[in-house]
């Protein structure tokens, strides 16, 4: 595929990732723009897709790479926390422009914390939207091996406050995925995963700027987890969107990207200073 990190073309295509568990895992991934690197990390359900309505208006601004991991294929050590940051510190290191500002929602929000603390050298700055890591409601109660696609659909309609931003596409291609032998489970391990790796007062280590960008009707990691992530991070700064649920990119695109596009100039001064 093109360049991800050296050429102002957009690219798409794939890349192949080696990660703990020592098997090659394939990652989807889509660049365009020019500047300094924005990387995209989705949820468990997420898609790059979800990203690109936002992405797209920071492209005068930034090189946008959005890395779609195939979260329910993975499988022994890569299915963890430990193994997806694992996995995508080695794509940040072999394929991109490093440091890059990582934006992360719900689960990628908390490998791109992972990220900040595991590997500061690779992470210039973050900007989080419902990010697990302190506070999250499991979505994985009532999984069954082959989730019905009407429990799937309720699970989805949680992420927001709007319950039209429930695409029928999503919900089929969510429901394959999990219909696949191990699909849910994957997303059970890795939901787990997730909660069990408490961040706690590891937080105030995460010296780099951060951005929080929640909905204020969030129920999955409620506002509570905002206020606790602006309380501990030693810079941080934090904007509410009202009338909406777990992913601010998919209900409220255009507000989103104002809001990194803010951040981003704000870096960008300092910077020049």
């Amino acid at each position: 595929m093109t360049s991800i990190s050296d050429s102002k073309a957009p690219a798409e295509g794939t890349v192949e990732l080696v990660g703990l568990a020592g098997k090659p895992v394939e990652a989807k991934v889509k660049a365009f723009g020019s500047g300094k690197t924005l990387c995209f990390l989705h949820g468990l359900v997420g898609l790059n897709d979800h990203w690109e309505d936002s992405a797209l208006q920071l492209a005068d601004r930034r090189r946008c790479v959005l890395l779609e991991l195939p979260l329910l294929s993975l499988r022994g050590d890569d299915c963890s926390i430990t193994g997806v940051t694992d996995l995508t510190a080695k794509f940040l290191r072999n394929h991109a422009d490093t440091p890059v500002s990582l934006v992360g929602n719900s689960f990628g929000g908390h490998v791109a914390l992972r990220l900040a603390l595991d590997y500061p050298e690779l992470v210039d700055s973050l900007i989080l939207a419902g990010s697990s890591g302190l506070i999250e409601k499991t979505m994985v109660r009532g999984a069954q091996i082959r989730p019905s696609r009407e429990w799937l659909s309720e699970k989805l309609e949680e992420l927001f406050y709007d319950k039209c931003h429930v695409r029928e596409e999503d919900l089929d291609r969510a429901h394959a995925e999990l219909s696949v032998r191990g699909g849910a489970r994957a997303m059970v391990r890795l939901s787990r995963s997730a909660r069990h790796d408490h961040l706690g007062d590891r937080i105030k280590n995460i010296q780099c700027p951060v951005l929080l960008v929640w909905g204020k009707q969030d129920v999955v990691t409620p506002p509570e987890a905002a206020a606790q992530f602006a309380r501990d991070l030693p810079d941080s700064r934090m904007i509410w969107l009202e009338e909406c649920g777990h992913a601010p990119m998919m209900e409220w695109p255009e507000k989103f990207a104002q809001a990194m596009i803010d951040f981003v100039d704000e870096r960008d001064a300092a910077t020049a200073k």
